[in-house]
């Protein structure tokens, strides 16, 4: 009988030690990319249904965007979750997702990534979209509509993508399933940039109305349908960047589409003044701002948002202290440069 005691608990051991195992290598080889694999990943690390505003898109999203300011100046517990030029068909799975754990009352789109793509399947940026998601029949859809066939497990299971991580891994990487837990509940998508790259200012003239591809106009209309169907607001915006003519016929179809479903709609390209934004010192690249234009920018967003839209004030409530953690590791990151 002992000896059958002992065996039976050698077994429990051993179990125990390999789920460890696993989930320890999982998380010190897993790619660490804050251009959407963070920000996909630290969704699920919020304190469930406290996220009131979750912004949503492109890149543009987390460089332009501060969550911390939005915090601190209105009491917005906002999220950015996005990815680096995310198609609208992996933004409905997206918004899909964070609806299994939040209950956003508010949707912020950015409409950028469709009129910037004009093919069905957008390989450049896939990774950064697809592994910080966990896996689910929702994550299954989204790599079904996103990717061909032959291209599927180039990107499913993630860890099949890690083996490029070995000869790269650093002290952070071995620290990283420890310290996860707070870092990614206290992390809420933004990615304060210092650098400083003058742009020159665009002259947007166009004032005709282009077309999105009938897969972007598809998905858009299922993440209306899908907000509404949740009780979800939704308002439309396109951040300030380096616009082109093309790009701005497909932003006035956008601008219609918005109003054919009363959605709010704000293209930000033609506000540079009501900003303050200055082109030689607020941008990090054409199609970002950096942190200086990104507080310009969200301050405007900030104003515009509080008087559309009947949010709740949260700050005071311990419920959401890691707004609050938020605000101070932005401004650590910031002074570090």
């Amino acid at each position: 009988m002992l000896k059958k005691f002992w065996n039976h608990r050698y077994r429990i051991i051993f179990l125990v030690v390999t789920v460890f195992s696993l989930w320890y290598l999982d998380g010190v080889l897993s790619i660490k990319n804050d251009d959407g694999i963070m920000q996909a990943s630290a969704m699920y690390y919020q304190p469930r249904n406290t996220v009131d505003v979750v912004m949503m898109g492109s890149s543009h999203v987390h460089y332009d965007i501060d969550t911390g300011k939005l915090w601190k100046e209105h009491g917005i517990a906002a999220y950015d979750y996005s990815a680096a030029e995310q198609p609208l068909w992996m933004t409905y799975h997206y918004l899909k997702e964070i609806c299994k754990y939040q209950k956003p009352k508010l949707l912020v789109l950015d409409v950028y990534s469709p009129a910037l793509q004009k093919d069905d399947y957008q390989y450049k940026w896939m990774l950064p979209n697809v592994l910080g998601m966990r896996f689910s029949l929702n994550k299954l859809e989204m790599l079904r509509v996103s990717c061909e066939k032959e291209h599927y497990f180039e990107y499913f299971p993630s860890f099949a993508v890690y083996h490029g991580r070995l000869n790269g891994l650093t002290k952070d990487d071995f620290a990283y399933p420890i310290r996860k837990f707070t870092y990614l509940r206290n992390f809420k998508g933004f990615k304060p940039m210092t650098k400083v790259a003058p742009q020159p200012m665009p002259q947007i003239t166009q004032t005709g109305v282009g077309e999105l591809t009938e897969k972007s106009e598809l998905y858009l209309h299922k993440i209306i349908d899908y907000a509404k169907k949740n009780g979800i607001e939704l308002y439309f915006i396109v951040t300030p960047y380096v616009i082109n003519d093309e790009q701005e016929l497909v932003f006035n179809r956008l601008k219609e589409i918005a109003g054919e479903n009363d959605i709010g709609f704000t293209n930000a390209n033609h506000d540079y003044d009501a900003i303050g934004l200055d082109f030689e010192k607020d941008f990090m690249d054409e199609s970002h701002l950096n942190y200086y234009g990104a507080e310009k920018f969200t301050e405007y967003l900030g104003k515009d948002i509080a008087g559309r839209f009947d949010l709740p004030d949260h700050r005071g409530d311990k419920r959401y202290k890691s707004w609050d953690a938020n605000c101070r590791e932005i401004e650590k990151a910031v002074n570090a440069g």
